[in-house]
C-alpha cells in the first residue's frame, strides 16, 4: 500500500475505522495528544490510550494502558504522538498486536518506518493531524 495522501482515501479509512490506539497520550489539555484525542473521540471512535507513565489513570474518561497488549480488540488506527526516534519500537509492538493504519501526526514522522510499513502493506498516513482530517472529511458525522 502506498502512503495514503488523497482525501478520498483518508476519508474512507476514517469512515471504515472504529478503534484508535493513541500512543503518547498526555493528561495535559494543552498537549496535542490530549486535544486531538478529545476531538477524534467525538466522532464515535473507540479510543485506547497508551502511555506507560500514566498507565492506570483516566484521561478523557478512558483508562490509560501501558502497552498494545492490553487492548482487548482489534485496532484500526495507531495514532502516534511520540518523537520519531521512538517510532521503530512502537511500530514493532503495533505489528505484534495487529492494526490496519499507522497514522503519523505532524512532527512524528520516521522515514524508515514509513517505508517499512508501506512495503509491508499497511496503510500509512504521514504528517497529517487526525483531528483536522476528521473535522475536514467527516463533518456532520459526530
Amino acid at each position: 500500500m502506498p502512503i495514503i495522501d488523497k482525501d478520498e482515501d483518508i476519508k474512507r479509512i476514517l469512515e471504515e475505522s472504529k478503534t484508535v490506539a493513541v500512543v503518547g497520550i498526555s493528561p495535559k489539555p494543552e498537549k496535542p495528544s490530549y486535544f486531538v484525542s478529545e476531538v477524534v473521540k467525538r466522532y464515535g471512535f473507540k479510543m485506547y490510550f497508551i502511555n506507560p507513565i500514566y498507565a492506570g489513570q483516566e484521561i478523557l474518561g478512558e483508562k490509560v494502558l501501558s502497552s498494545f497488549e492490553e487492548i482487548p480488540e482489534e485496532i484500526d488506527i495507531v495514532d502516534v504522538f511520540r518523537n520519531p526516534s521512538a517510532i521503530p519500537e512502537i511500530a514493532k509492538e503495533a505489528k505484534k498486536k495487529g492494526f490496519k493504519t499507522f497514522w503519523f501526526q505532524p512532527g512524528t514522522v520516521n522515514e524508515e518506518v514509513v517505508k517499512e510499513l508501506s512495503e509491508e502493506g499497511y496503510n500509512v498516513v504521514v504528517d497529517r493531524c487526525m483531528k483536522i482530517e476528521c473535522i475536514r472529511l467527516l463533518e456532520g458525522k459526530k
